[in-house]
């Protein structure tokens, strides 16, 4: 049998948007819980099958999944869960850098991305001296039709100026200005609700693979 999500998962998500509160979902807790396990199911098969060609050292879909309840404390939306099903792969080994997200949401919202969220500053600025020194490789991975198609191109905060220490006029200024290095692919309630997901997913896992193969050779530092 086909692994793939529910329609009854995305209602769920609809009826919590729409009645975001603790009563309605303590409520409701059985039904968040049976829908749950089937996104759990969903993301072992996924992670499955992500194992066949990546090292990864996620250990299971249920240990991928982030948490549905917020935190508020800092945020001015008090809404007290999130309506999506979210979650993350982390790659294994200082040779394999990068790593993978999703949310799953209906309204067309759904995305797997895939990047750097936030380099720390060591990782920024080998990242930085490598697109200085020669951008040609990374823009040739991101211009690929596979990318492209997948992807568009290259997002993330980036800074207003070239930072500190690169020239303002360098050839590779628009790639050293970001802080962030991610690609993200959206999908549409029918794709996702769609029986060949699980073969779209992985298609667009495995899409990363140029992009992480050379991010992670300019960030491996040997001891």
């Amino acid at each position: 049998m086909t692994a793939q999500i529910h329609t009854s998962s995305f209602q769920f998500l609809k009826e919590l948007k729409a009645n975001n509160t603790r009563e309605w979902f303590n409520e409701h807790k059985t039904t968040y819980q049976n829908e749950l396990q089937k996104i759990e199911s969903f993301v072992d098969s996924l992670l499955h099958r992500m194992k066949q060609h990546d090292e990864i050292d996620t250990v299971s879909g249920k240990k991928a999944l982030m948490r549905i309840y917020r935190d508020i404390r800092f945020s001015s939306n008090k809404t007290p869960y999130k309506t999506n099903w979210s979650g993350s792969f982390h790659r294994m080994g200082a040779q394999r850098r990068g790593g993978y997200y999703f949310s799953f949401q209906p309204g067309g919202q759904s995305v797997i991305a895939g990047g750097f969220w936030a380099p720390v500053p060591r990782d920024l600025k080998l990242i930085r001296d490598e697109f200085a020194f020669d951008d040609k490789p990374i823009r040739t991975i991101l211009a690929s039709p596979k990318v492209k198609t997948f992807f568009g191109s290259l997002s993330g905060e980036t800074l207003k100026t070239v930072p500190r220490g690169y020239e303002p006029g360098h050839p590779a200024a628009d790639l050293i200005r970001h802080k962030q290095f991610i690609l993200t692919r959206k999908f549409t309630d029918k794709q996702v609700l769609g029986k060949d997901f699980m073969k779209q997913a992985i298609d667009t896992l495995r899409a990363f693979r140029p992009f992480f193969d050379h991010m992670s050779e300019a960030l491996y530092v040997p001891d």
